[in-house]
């Protein structure tokens, strides 16, 4: 299955989020870390989603329809040290109620630079993944993808790997430049909500879009 996605809408507050019964698949990551890239690319379109030089532009949720009953989010990035504090802060609440919020997330791919380790944010998005209390409905899966691998050298990448496991998965790599990686990650969330929509058509017969 191909992500033939379509950009739908934009979302300020959960109130405004679509209301529908489709997997949702949410893409978060710090600031320029490549979120419009990967869903560009895991799209194969160009312009799908719009990338800019300058980081933390994107300050909503903005949702993407894909096939008849799958959704691509592309959460706010959070992280942009000279984004003014109340704008940080209204960024990170929205992420965190999306996520607790949003029964419809099944699937939340997590982005990291490839360069770095894993930072504070990282590790409070995975830890709130993994508190059932914190979620309206089931946990969402969570996939970790390093970006920007080109950046590094061959002997370089698995280290960098090792240090991501912390969060409690074993990451992918990819490179929205070159295309590395870019079938695999795809692969990997298509089938975890291909899993899913099956669950839900033995449940509860087709989704309603």
């Amino acid at each position: 299955m191909r992500l033939d996605a379509e950009f739908l809408c934009s979302a300020l507050t959960i109130a405004k989020c679509p209301r529908w019964n489709r997997i949702e698949i949410a893409l978060a990551g710090r600031s320029n870390v490549g979120k419009s890239s990967l869903l560009n690319a895991l799209a194969g379109r160009k312009n799908l989603a719009r990338i800019s030089k300058t980081p933390g532009r994107t300050r909503c949720l903005n949702f993407f329809t894909a096939g008849d009953w799958l959704a691509l989010v592309d959460l706010p990035g959070y992280g942009y040290a000279k984004m003014a504090h109340s704008e940080a802060e209204k960024i990170t609440l929205l992420i965190e109620q999306y996520l607790c919020q949003r029964p419809e997330l099944k699937v939340l791919v997590l982005l990291v630079d490839a360069r770095r380790g894993p930072q504070r944010e990282e590790f409070a998005l995975a830890q709130l993944l993994q508190n059932p209390s914190s979620r309206v409905g089931d946990c969402p899966h969570l996939i970790v993808v390093a970006t920007k691998c080109d950046k590094l050298k061959r002997a370089e990448r698995q280290p960098a790997l090792w240090r991501f496991e912390a969060l409690g998965t074993t990451p992918s790599i990819c490179s929205s430049l070159t295309g590395e990686g870019i079938d695999q990650v795809r692969r990997q969330i298509l089938q975890v909500a291909c899993a899913h929509h099956a669950m839900a058509l033995s449940a509860t017969g087709p989704a309603k879009t």
